[in-house]
């Protein structure tokens, strides 16, 4: 390797992609070409970054198979960015493994963290860290234990632990100012704010107010009974029921939770879960139906009750009825959650985060677009949808993925 090479490397590493270019703009060997890719990666050029290492991959020689296999991993780290979700892991598999064969160990586990960060973005967690075990950051310099600790502290929000999280911060926060890299530093920042901003909204008793995911944490850990609005379940520090696939269902047990310990009305409860403004008698044997049907769902939780003007909600064991509700209302929330973090997203990728049909997600983002909420660039399969970052809210609790305790019984 040259020396024109081996600083432009440094200058990637020490996140100067600026002075890697003034080193290697103007050469086209294959070394140039990988090391250019990468320097526009860092400057956000994420298509011109894919090219560059394309080239840079048919030009090395067919001996060349390490320099290869890390310009495999280089672009599996730009789909990743550019949320390209059917990133193939055979691929990058077979790139990690060559990159373990020829001794590259530290490139071996950064492969291994882009399959993990695919995993946690489409809520595989327990895949996830099981992959995660597997690494020992002892041995990495500060930019890549900072990336470890960032994906610690990812999966434990997503778990909401959030004491863990708070400790796998402040180990990223003293990496990256070893590290010295602004970049890092500002993605710290961005991922500490999660902890401190409003992630949900608590109604009990009539009232409600904001609340921070640690304390969510300590409302399903304590002896209430939750009727969780982002998550679509009702649960006790014990049991979880999900009624997710059941959204009368939930809309009544919500519904319930809102006005315990009084009863809701049988005209409210048929606005709630059937919109309907007018009821007439097909509407009212349809609501006890449903009733029914709540009751025998909620059988170890709760007893759903008729009273003179509707119907209440008594929990068996817990003290109280909270209602965990979204920070704020909007009907394509889950959306919303992947947008918010301010990368383009494609339809096929939000489809796949969230487990549902594209058509699904098109017809969400059309009418999102049509309230001026997101907006999209691009035509046919390059079309990305993007929107500004939600200020002071965070989305974690709308994002796919199980919480403590989540033994559900369905």
């Amino acid at each position: 390797m040259d020396a024109l090479i081996s600083a432009a490397a440094r200058a990637l590493s020490a996140g100067d992609p600026l002075g890697a270019l003034n080193l290697v703009a103007l050469r086209d060997d294959a070394s140039a070409l990988a090391l250019r890719g990468i320097a526009m990666a860092q400057l956000g050029d994420l298509a011109r970054a894919k090219t560059l290492l394309r080239r840079a991959a048919r030009a090395f020689g067919p001996r060349e198979v390490v320099s290869r296999a890390r310009c495999v991993v280089a672009e599996a780290e730009i789909a990743l960015v550019s949320r390209d979700l059917s990133l193939h892991a055979k691929t990058l598999d077979a790139a990690r493994a060559t990159l373990e064969e020829h001794g590259d160990w530290l490139n071996a586990a950064y492969a291994r963290y882009l399959e993990i960060r695919r995993l946690l973005l489409i809520g595989r967690l327990d895949a996830a860290e099981r992959m995660l075990a597997e690494l020992d950051p002892r041995a990495f310099p500060p930019a890549w234990k900072t990336a470890h600790e960032l994906v610690t502290a990812g999966m434990a929000m997503r778990r909401l632990r959030t004491k863990e999280a708070r400790a796998s911060l402040a180990r990223a926060k003293r990496a990256a100012s070893h590290a010295g890299i602004p970049a890092l530093t500002a993605e710290v920042e961005g991922a500490s704010l999660v902890l401190n901003s409003p992630a949900a909204r608590l109604i009990a008793r009539g009232e409600e107010r904001l609340v921070l995911l640690e304390e969510v944490e300590g409302l399903l850990a304590s002896k209430a009974l939750v009727v969780d609005a982002c998550r679509h379940v009702v649960r006790d520090a014990r049991i979880v029921v999900s009624l997710a696939r059941r959204p009368v269902l939930f809309a009544l047990a919500r519904a319930l939770g809102e006005a315990w310990p009084g009863d809701v009305s049988r005209d409210l409860l048929l606005a709630r879960a059937f919109g309907a403004k007018f009821a007439d008698e097909s509407h009212r044997a349809r609501l006890r139906v449903e009733v029914g049907r709540l009751r025998k769902a909620l059988r170890t939780l709760a007893r759903v009750s008729a009273t003179k003007r509707g119907f209440a909600l008594a929990p068996r064991r817990a003290r109280e009825v909270l209602v965990l509700a979204r920070p704020l209302d909007e009907e394509h929330a889950a959306v919303l959650a992947f947008l918010a973090d301010g990368e383009s997203w494609s339809s096929s990728a939000l489809a796949l985060a969230l487990g549902t049909s594209q058509r699904t997600v098109q017809r969400a983002l059309d009418s999102l677009a049509t309230a001026g909420k997101v907006h999209s660039f691009g035509r046919g399969r390059a079309r990305r949808w993007t929107m500004p970052p939600v200020l002071g809210l965070t989305t974690t609790l709308l994002l796919p993925a199980p919480l403590p305790g989540d033994s559900i019984d369905a």
